[in-house]
C-alpha cells in the first residue's frame, strides 16, 4: 500500500526540478548516408513508421549508454524507423532528462534507474514506463590514493557524484548510510561531503585536489584512473552475481499510447544494437568513441576507452529485481520517501521483439503495468 498522494515526495523536488540541459542537438536520420566531416550522417528514408515525422531520443554521453551511442552512430535505430527521423539529445544526468520527458522535449530516453523511479513516483505513475534494459555495471568509486587508503577512510572527505538524485548519487548515499556515515541527502553535507558536479567537470576537479574521490559511471571513472586515481570499489561487488541495472530505456506514456509502432521500431533497433555490440566489440568500441567525439569534440584515449568499455555489459533485460533494490536505496539515502513502483514497467513490445528474434522473454519482477 502506498501513502496518501498528498503526503508523497517532497524530498524529490530538488532532484526532479533541476534545470534541463540544453545539450547539443544532433539530428540523426537513417536509411541513406551522407558524409559530414568525419561523421556519417544517417538520413531518414522511406515510409514513415506509423506516419510519425520524428522521434526524439535522450541519452548520456557515457559508456554506460553504449546501446544509444552505438545505435545512433551506426544508424541502427534509423534503419528500423525508415522515414521517421531520429533526433537525439545528450544529457549530463537523469533528473534533467526526466524534466525533458515531462516537458515533451523528448519521447524516449536511455536513463539510470533512480531518476526513472523518481520521475514515476513524483508523477504518481503517470509520466513514463520503463520498456527495456540497456546496461549493467560500469560504475566505480575512484579515489586519490594519497588521501584515501581504504573504505574506512571516507569520513571527512569530498566525494563527487554527477547530479543530485541521479543513480550514482543514490548509490553513494546508500553506501555511506550503510557504513554509518550521515549525510544530508539534499545539501550533501555531513560526515562525508557529497559534491554534485557534471561528469565532464569531475576529472579537472579531481586533478586539482578539490575532490578526494568520485562515485561515477564510465568513462569518467576510467578518466580519473588515468589521472592518477585508484578504483577503491567497483559497484558490481555490491550486487548479487555482479549484475545491476545502470541504464534503462523509458518512454513517455503518451507517446507509447499514441505511437506504439515507433516505440517497437526503436526497441528493435536497441535489441539489434546490443546483439551487434556483443558480436563486434572492437567496432562497437570505435563507434562509442566516434559518437562521444561528435557530442563533445573529443574522443577518448585508449587508456580510458578500453577499461571503460570493458566494464559495461549491454543487456536487453531490465534486471527489474535490482530496480526494486535501488528504490530501497533511495529511501535509505533520504531522497525518496515512498517509492511508487507498481506499473513502472511495460515490457510488452520488448518481449514481442525478443520473440521475433527467437529469444526468451524478460521479466518485470511483478512491477508491470496492468
Amino acid at each position: 500500500m502506498h501513502a496518501p498522494r498528498a503526503t508523497l515526495r517532497r524530498s524529490l523536488a530538488a532532484a526532479a526540478a533541476l534545470p534541463l540541459l540544453t545539450g547539443v542537438l544532433g539530428a540523426c536520420g537513417y536509411g541513406s548516408q551522407a558524409e559530414k566531416g568525419d561523421q556519417t550522417v544517417h538520413v531518414a528514408k522511406g515510409e514513415k513508421t506509423g506516419g510519425v515525422d520524428e522521434v526524439r531520443i535522450g541519452y548520456f554521453a557515457n559508456v554506460t549508454h553504449a546501446t544509444a551511442l552505438v545505435g545512433l552512430q551506426k544508424g541502427l535505430f534509423q534503419k528500423e524507423l525508415g522515414g521517421t527521423k531520429v533526433k537525439a539529445q545528450p544529457f549530463n544526468a537523469g533528473p534533467s532528462e526526466i524534466e525533458a520527458l515531462n516537458a515533451g522535449a523528448i519521447d524516449i530516453g536511455w536513463i539510470g534507474p533512480s531518476p526513472a523511479i523518481n520521475g514515476f513516483t513524483k508523477s504518481e505513475g503517470q509520466n513514463l514506463r520503463i520498456i527495456s534494459g540497456s546496461a549493467s555495471g560500469g560504475v566505480s568509486l575512484v579515489v586519490d590514493p594519497k588521501k584515501i587508503k581504504s573504505l574506512d577512510d571516507l569520513k571527512g572527505k569530498r566525494i563527487a557524484t554527477p547530479q543530485l538524485g541521479n543513480t550514482q548519487d543514490v548509490a553513494l548515499l546508500n553506501y555511506l548510510s550503510g557504513k554509518g556515515l550521515k549525510v544530508d541527502a539534499n545539501t550533501g553535507k555531513g560526515d562525508v561531503s557529497v559534491v554534485r558536479q557534471d561528469n565532464k567537470e569531475i576529472p579537472a576537479s579531481f586533478e586539482s585536489g578539490a575532490l578526494d574521490g568520485a562515485w561515477v559511471p564510465e568513462p569518467t571513472a576510467s578518466k580519473l584512473v588515468a589521472g592518477g586515481g585508484k578504483v577503491l570499489l567497483d559497484e558490481k561487488k555490491l550486487w548479487k552475481d555482479g549484475k545491476f541495472v545502470i541504464t534503462n530505456v523509458i518512454v513517455s506514456q503518451k507517446f507509447l499510447k499514441e505511437h506504439p509502432e515507433v516505440v517497437e521500431a526503436v526497441l528493435r533497433g536497441s535489441v539489434k544494437t546490443n546483439a551487434w555490440i556483443k558480436t563486434n566489440p572492437d567496432e562497437a568500441k570505435a563507434a562509442v568513441n566516434a559518437k562521444l567525439k561528435a557530442d563533445s569534440g573529443k574522443e577518448l584515449p585508449a587508456e580510458v576507452l578500453d577499461p571503460a568499455f570493458r566494464n559495461v555489459e549491454t543487456t536487453d533485460d531490465p534486471l527489474a529485481s535490482t530496480l526494486r533494490d535501488e528504490a530501497g536505496h533511495a529511501v535509505a539515502a533520504g531522497l525518496l520517501k515512498d517509492p511508487l513502483l507498481d506499473g513502472i514497467y511495460d515490457l510488452t513490445l520488448l518481449n514481442k521483439v525478443l520473440k521475433a528474434e527467437k529469444r526468451p522473454a524478460v521479466d518485470d519482477a511483478g512491477l508491470g503495468a496492468k
